[in-house]
């Protein structure tokens, strides 16, 4: 498939960090808010079920935390299929895949059924366009890439300032089945987004200026096999440290969002009332990702970056303790308002200090393994966070709970890296400018042909090693050498320098 050579050289090209770069990012965009934002729409349907089949709300709820284990579940099946297919055809078959769950979901006749259709059809769609998307943002985008995390994060909060609202009225207007048919159409709309992750082209050799074409003697190296899974990131120090402490943040971090509402209920306040806490947090959420994106991208703060999440999840746990305090409505509501900008800047950061810390080779296997590790702390969390609900009848417990894992995840991040963590040496691409640079500075004293060529097994003396000889002659006599060995007819590029052809 051509997308595969593609996509692979795509990661040794330089990030244009702009151009088609910004149509990724509108897809992104897009994706991650369906990719958020739809377990929790589809909820709105959930009392209409409960009457349907006839079952409890606890039954209706497996089908969010299904959708939810897919597209976390599913990292490892997602790296594997992008690194053998590439992004684009892999998101293109998932629009597919989750449009078709949920269009087969409307014709339900069991609550089974559904969990089938939209948890695992639609989920596993959803995951197949999510990480391939973040994977294409980090080819294309380099020194903005925290601004670019930042605005695609971004697409969750207004995902669900959208979504479910929209649910309701489907609901009203068309009844469950109805408007399942027609969120099944809307899903399409991945398959657009996925058509926009055009992959990067490595810039071709024929066509660089200066640099010479070698005769095509049939000896052309096999390209190395491309790792399916790379499980090498398991030895980056890093990486370990991150991954146990997301882990450990998932499992208090989508509690308050889940029980807040019921905690305001449990107040005395009326349902509309109690409701419009989520839309002020999603509210405050869509700013204070971009936010916190143009700060992560400024050039003192960047190499810290992994402090500042670490900061940015102490903050949200902190959070947490104190909103266990709230007795009144007001209070939830500046709960909310910290707990949106905490959770904003969690939502900008995780993703873009995964790529800092593993980079952009790695980046396709290391984020399906994160998603593994995080989609088992996805299913206990908020089940457990319940229990302790069940057994003590006391909404506080809950967010106390919440608050103490994630303060645990943002000490675990900070002291392991500052213990653990010595300073990287320079980032590899600049490593390779900088060595461009000095190259074309001391071009003037750098021989034509640098590296011999092998002819019959033989190869010739390197330059200076004993020949007395002036250099130019030297370069002269070693191209006609080689213009001779070439086929008749074929073409080849002698450079030389100007000296040697006066």
């Amino acid at each position: 498939m051509g997308g595969v050579a593609l996509d692979d050289g795509g990661c040794r090209v330089k990030a244009p960090d702009g151009g088609w770069g910004w149509a990724v990012l509108f897809g992104c965009f897009v994706i991650t808010g369906f990719s958020y934002a739809f377990p929790k729409a589809v909820s709105v349907f959930f009392k209409e079920l409960i009457r349907e089949f006839g079952v409890g709300y606890s039954d209706t709820a497996w089908i969010s935390s299904i959708l939810l284990a897919m597209l976390y579940g599913t990292g490892p099946l997602c790296s594997i299929l992008v690194n053998r297919f590439g992004c684009r055809p892999v998101m293109l078959v998932g629009g597919l895949f989750a449009s078709l769950g949920m269009i087969l979901a409307s014709f339900a006749t069991s609550i089974i059924h559904i969990y089938l259709c939209i948890g695992v059809i639609t989920g596993l769609g959803l995951a197949l366009n999510f990480q391939p998307s973040l994977i294409m943002l980090n080819r294309y985008f380099s020194e903005k890439r925290p601004l670019a995390n930042g605005l695609a994060a971004a697409g969750s909060p207004v995902a669900l300032c959208c979504l479910s609202p929209l649910g309701q009225v489907l609901q009203y207007e068309y009844g469950w089945r109805g408007g399942f048919l027609i969120l099944g159409g809307i899903l399409l709309n991945c398959c657009a987004c996925g058509a926009l992750m055009r992959p990067l082209l490595p810039p071709k050799m024929s066509e660089t200026p200066g640099i010479e074409n070698t005769p095509d003697d049939g000896d052309k190296k096999p390209k190395p096999k491309h790792k399916m899974l790379d499980f090498s990131v398991f030895r980056d120090r890093g990486f370990i440290i991150y991954t146990v402490a997301a882990s450990i943040m998932v499992l208090g971090l989508f509690v308050p969002p889940v029980f807040v509402v019921s905690y305001a209920k449990e107040l005395g306040n009326e349902d509309t009332k109690s409701a419009l806490l989520l839309t002020i947090l999603g509210f405050v959420d869509i700013f204070a990702r971009p936010t916190c994106g143009i700060i992560a991208g400024l050039s003192w703060v960047r190499p810290r970056c992994v402090y500042l999440f670490s900061f940015a999840i102490l903050f949200n746990g902190i959070t947490d303790l104190v909103g266990s305090l709230s007795k009144d409505y007001s209070s939830l509501v500046v709960f909310c308002i910290f707990f949106g900008i905490s959770y904003g800047m969690v939502g900008a950061l995780q993703f873009e200090v995964l790529m800092a810390v593993v980079g952009t080779e790695k980046f396709s296997s290391a984020i399906g393994l994160v998603l593994l590790f995080e989609a088992i702390a996805v299913l206990v969390g908020p089940p457990s966070a319940g229990r302790l609900l069940d057994y003590t009848k006391n909404y506080m417990y809950v967010f106390l709970l919440a608050g103490i894992e994630v303060v645990l995840a943002a000490l675990v991040l900070a002291i392991c890296n500052f213990l653990f963590i010595k300073k990287k040496p320079e980032a590899p691409e600049a490593a390779v400018e900088a060595g461009e640079t000095v190259k074309a500075k001391n071009h003037s004293y750098t021989p034509a042909i640098e590296e011999p060529h092998k002819t019959g097994g033989n190869s010739e003396k390197p330059k200076n090693s004993g020949d007395l000889r002036p250099e130019s002659v030297v370069e002269d006599s070693t191209e006609v050498e080689t213009f001779l060995k070439v086929k008749d007819g074929q073409k080849m590029n002698v450079t030389g320098s100007p000296e040697s052809d006066l």
